[in-house]
């Protein structure tokens, strides 16, 4: 003999399935805009070319990280200079939907490349990068309040290379914010 429950008994589990449903996504979107709060401020560091044709090309970059108004992303803006050139850089990334969206320099139309992708995970986001048919990837790591670590890498065949690498760290004095370690 089995008994049977009303329908209406369910309605609690479905509110609080629902509700959980809900906050998943605000829980996920607070920790991504912890993350990208911890980017704003100034930073400069070196950075090399790993791989291709200016392999070994060392530079310096001097960059301002800030957050896009009421938006959950970054805004970067600053320059790059190898010996005496500088070459403007700009990074703009935001939320959209489940992902990210944005530029580096002009976007893939111009001289640089659309970000088609990305996600947050803890003290990382790792970007997808597109071009015609350049696909890659970008990688930055918080490692500390004042240190952060970034790697360009670029799709040959089916495995990613790192072609840029940077090692930034905080200059305006100020940490700005905090983020959980993984």
């Amino acid at each position: 003999m089995t008994t049977r429950l009303p329908r209406t008994a369910f309605l609690p589990l479905a509110a609080a399935s629902l509700l959980a449903f809900q906050l998943v996504p605000s829980m996920a979107a607070d920790r991504d805009a912890q993350f990208f709060q911890s980017v704003r401020g100034e930073w400069t560091g070196p950075g090399e070319i790993v791989a291709g044709k200016y392999k070994g090309t060392k530079f310096t970059c001097s960059l301002t990280g800030d957050m896009p108004d009421g938006k959950i992303g970054m805004a970067l803006e600053g320059s790059c200079r190898v010996g005496l050139f500088s070459q403007r850089m700009s990074a703009r990334i935001e939320r959209r939907g489940g992902s990210y969206r944005g530029k580096f320099l002009d976007g893939a139309e111009g001289d640089g490349l659309d970000i088609v992708a990305g996600n947050v995970s803890g003290s990382k986001v790792v970007m997808t990068l597109n071009r015609k048919q350049l696909n890659g990837a970008m990688l930055a790591n918080i490692k500390s309040r004042d240190a952060m670590n970034v790697t360009v890498s670029v799709r040959v065949n089916k495995e990613l290379v790192p072609v840029i690498g940077m090692n930034l760290k905080r200059v305006d004095g100020s940490s700005v914010g905090a983020i959980a370690q993984e």
